[in-house]
C-alpha cells in the first residue's frame, strides 16, 4: 500500500514548509504531546512496579510469607518444622516467638514488637542479615539478652550499640507489695535499616531463649513456625493445609494477606488504573495527529487535484498522508520511549539529589513504607506503551487520509 511515491510525498508534507508554517508547528504539537504522553507512561508504570517490587521482596522479605501457631507454646518444634516444610510450596522453616510492649530509656518511650528468633535459622526465612548498619544477628547469643532495633527506634530512644534500654510488658507481676510491671533490661547488640518506617521503627529481634524466659517458658519453647513460600501468592492456602495436617495440638495458621495484603492490592489497583489514564492522554495525543491533517489535507487540496490528475489513485493518495501521520507517530513514539527509559533508570537518583538538594524528603517513612522512591523499568511495559502509542497513531491517520482521498480534483482546482 506504501509505495514509494506515497512516502516520499508523505514525508515532505510533514513539514509543510511551503506555505503554512503553522501547519508545522501543529505537527511539532502533536510529536511532542506523544512524546511526553509515552515518556511520562513509561516513568509511572516503571514507579509502580518499583514499589510493587520492593513490596514483595524488601517488605515481605522481612514480614514472615506465613506463620503456623498455637494457642499454647510449642514443645517439640523441630518435628513440626520437618513435617512442615514437606508441603511443596515450603522452602525453609524457623521457629518464633513474638511479644509486644514498650523500650524505655532517658524517659524516651518507643512501642515495640520483639520479634525472638534463631539467629542460626532466621536468614534462611529473612532478609534482615543484609539490612545491619552496626552488628549483626549473631550478636545474639542465649542468655546475654541482647536486642536488635531499627535505626528510627535507635534515633528515637537516643541509643546505640552497648547501651541498655528497659523492655516493658503488657503484663503485670502480682506481690504482696501489689502489682508490678513486668521489666527487662536489654542491651542493644545491632542496628538495622530496612528503608521501610513500619520495621525500622517498630520492630527489634531478640534471642528465643530470652524471650521464653521473660514469658516463663520451658526451654526451647516457642509460639510457632515462620514459613518462606516458592509462591507467596499461595500463602493463605499453603498455611492453612500445612496446618490443619498437623496433629496434636489446634494449630492456626496466619499469612502477609492479612496484614500487608490490603497496602500489596492498592499497589496493584493503582498501577492498573493510573496505567488506563494515562494511556487515555497517550489517546489524547495521538488523535491531535487527526487535527494536524486535516489542516494539512486543506492546505494541500490544490496539489492533492493535481496528483490525481496526474493518474495517482485514491489509494495513493490515501497512502500518502497515513506515511505523514505515521511519521509523526513514530517519531513521537521513538522520542518518548528512549526518554521514559533514561528517565525510569535514573529517577531514583535523581529524586535522592533533589531531597538532598532541598533538604526535603518527598517520602516520609512516617508515611508510606518506604523513604525512597523505586523504579523497576520492565521491556513489557515499554513495548506496551510504545506499541499502543503507534497502534492509536496509525488509526488517527485514517479518517484524514480518507478524506483526502476523497477530493475531486475539478472541485479543489476551482478556485486555485
Amino acid at each position: 500500500m506504501f509505495r514509494p511515491l506515497s512516502v516520499f510525498i508523505g514525508l515532505r508534507y510533514t513539514g509543510a514548509r511551503r506555505r503554512n508554517h503553522f501547519v508545522s508547528f501543529i505537527s511539532l504539537t502533536s510529536m511532542t504531546g506523544l512524546a511526553l504522553g509515552v515518556l511520562v507512561m513509561i516513568l509511572v508504570l516503571s514507579v509502580m512496579n518499583g514499589f510493587d517490587h520492593e513490596m514483595r521482596t524488601r517488605v515481605l522479605g522481612m514480614v514472615p510469607h506465613a506463620t503456623i501457631e498455637s494457642p499454647v507454646p510449642i514443645d517439640d518444634w523441630r518435628s513440626l518444622a520437618a513435617r512442615a516444610q514437606r508441603h511443596p510450596q515450603v522452602v525453609a522453616v524457623a521457629p518464633f516467638t513474638q511479644m509486644q510492649g514498650l523500650l524505655t530509656h532517658n524517659g524516651q518511650v518507643q512501642k515495640v514488637l520483639i520479634n525472638a528468633i534463631d539467629p542460626a535459622l532466621e536468614p534462611r526465612v529473612s532478609i534482615i542479615g543484609d539490612f545491619f548498619r552496626q552488628g549483626s544477628l549473631a550478636a545474639l547469643r542465649p542468655g546475654g539478652f541482647g536486642i536488635l532495633i531499627g535505626d528510627k527506634a535507635a534515633a528515637k530512644l537516643g541509643v546505640g550499640i552497648g547501651d541498655r534500654l528497659t523492655f516493658v510488658a503488657p503484663e503485670v507481676t502480682v506481690t504482696p507489695a501489689g502489682m508490678f510491671p513486668r521489666m527487662k533490661r536489654f542491651t542493644v547488640q545491632g542496628i538495622f535499616h530496612v528503608g521501610a518506617g513500619e520495621l525500622d521503627g517498630y520492630v527489634a529481634m531478640a534471642h528465643l531463649d530470652d524471650l521464653g524466659r521473660l514469658q516463663r517458658w520451658k526451654g526451647g519453647q516457642v509460639q510457632g513456625l515462620r514459613l518462606k513460600l516458592a509462591d507467596l501468592f499461595q500463602a493463605p492456602r499453603t498455611a492453612w493445609a500445612i496446618a490443619g495436617s498437623l496433629e496434636g495440638e489446634d494449630f492456626y495458621a496466619r499469612d502477609w494477606t492479612r496484614s500487608h495484603g490490603n497496602l500489596y492490592q492498592a499497589i496493584r489497583m493503582e498501577k492498573n488504573m493510573i496505567g488506563l489514564l494515562l494511556l487515555l492522554i497517550v489517546a489524547v495525543a495521538a488523535f491531535n495527529i487527526i487535527s494536524t491533517l486535516v489542516m494539512v489535507v486543506t492546505d494541500k487540496k490544490g496539489d492533492i487535484a493535481i496528483l490525481r490528475t496526474l493518474g495517482a489513485t485514491p489509494a495513493q493518495i490515501m497512502a500518502t498522508f497515513m506515511v505523514q501521520g505515521t511519521v509523526i507517530g513514530v517519531i513521537g513514539t521513538l522520542i518518548g520511549g528512549v526518554l521514559g527509559i533514561l528517565a525510569a533508570l535514573n529517577i531514583g537518583s535523581w529524586i535522592a539529589a533533589l531531597e538532598r538538594l532541598l533538604g526535603h524528603k518527598f517520602l516520609s517513612a512516617d508515611v508510606y513504607f518506604i523513604d525512597y522512591l523505586p523504579s523497576q523499568l520492565m521491556g513489557e511495559d515499554v513495548v506496551l506503551v510504545c506499541g499502543a502509542a503507534l497502534l492509536l497513531s496509525f488509526l488517527a491517520t485514517l479518517y484524514p487520509a480518507w478524506r483526502a482521498a476523497r477530493t475531486q480534483p475539478a472541485e479543489a482546482l476551482r478556485y486555485e
